[in-house]
């Protein structure tokens, strides 16, 4: 099936690197595009009419299929709507350069696109392009995988390396099961631990997709050991998983987690939802 990308614009120069990088992997895809131009004010209609014509030239110089439309509203209430409507394989958003632009995507804004779309959502600030290393943080649980499957079939479509990113969190309660997980963590994916098994599930779900992968484990904080894993690896892509329709569990790579990353981030963020289905498949 052809996949199907859902690309958002409010018309400000802010959404071009999505745009720009969006026809780069619907090119590699093979993949229909979407791009939807958001009125969010009666101003905006002019700044959405310019960067379409730009994207239209792009697009077209791409040799790329693809599709344009018009809403009215804000991106809050449109883009989760869309999602539904349209069920896109991927839905993909920038910065929409409002005031404080960045707490559309990582503060409730971000967590509220996250409860609403049940799609990978797809969050770039900057276009790096070609993707060549690939950053796929687990959670240690397994639905953590399903950010793992998302993350290796767009490694394996584009020709990029995988480095596989488990933190063992701080933790409150000395519990067994936590003793052991922080007794191996250097070796976390020798170990018989929960953290463990999940991670010898994405090495060797990995190599049967023939990407190039390598495991790294840290200890301490989520949010800052995996900023500066991304600042010391240089990836072009981190990806992250999202626990929502999990049961509300909470674990390392949750949403909040996810927002905060992304405040800072100066590659593209993708997101994907648990999907039980996956998991299973997986084990």
């Amino acid at each position: 099936m052809t996949p199907n990308l859902l690309l958002f614009t409010n018309g400000h120069e802010s959404t071009w690197p999505s745009i720009e990088y969006s026809t780069w992997m619907a090119t590699r895809m093979q993949a229909r595009l979407t791009l939807v131009g958001l009125l969010e004010t009666p101003e905006a209609e002019s700044n959405v009419e310019e960067i379409f014509g730009r994207a239209v030239s792009l697009f077209q110089e791409s040799g790329l299929s693809y599709t344009l439309q018009l809403e009215t509203g804000l991106a809050e209430d449109v883009i989760p709507r869309k999602a539904a409507e349209q069920t896109p394989t991927l839905i993909i958003v920038g910065p929409l350069g409002r005031p404080a632009l960045k707490r559309f995507l990582v503060g409730r804004s971000f967590r509220h696109l996250m409860a609403e779309i049940s799609q990978p959502i797809l969050y770039i600030p900057v276009a790096r392009i070609p993707l060549q290393k690939m950053l796929i943080c687990l959670g240690g649980l397994e639905y953590g995988l399903t950010a793992e499957h998302l993350g290796v079939s767009v490694a394996r479509m584009v020709g990029a390396s995988v480095t596989l990113l488990t933190v063992v969190p701080e933790v409150e309660r000395d519990y067994p099961e936590s003793q052991n997980i922080r007794a191996h963590w250097k070796t976390l994916a020798e170990s018989d631990t929960l953290p463990g098994r999940t991670l010898r599930k994405a090495i060797q779900a990995a190599l049967q997709s023939q990407v190039t992968v390598r495991v790294i484990t840290r200890q301490g904080n989520a949010v800052e050991e995996i900023r500066a894993e991304m600042k010391a690896g240089g990836y072009d892509l981190v990806c992250m998983g999202s626990p929502y329709s999990a049961h509300g569990l909470r674990q390392m790579v949750g949403p909040n987690v996810t927002a905060e990353v992304a405040e800072s981030a100066e590659c593209p963020i993708l997101t994907a939802r648990f999907v039980a289905q996956e998991t299973k498949t997986a084990s």
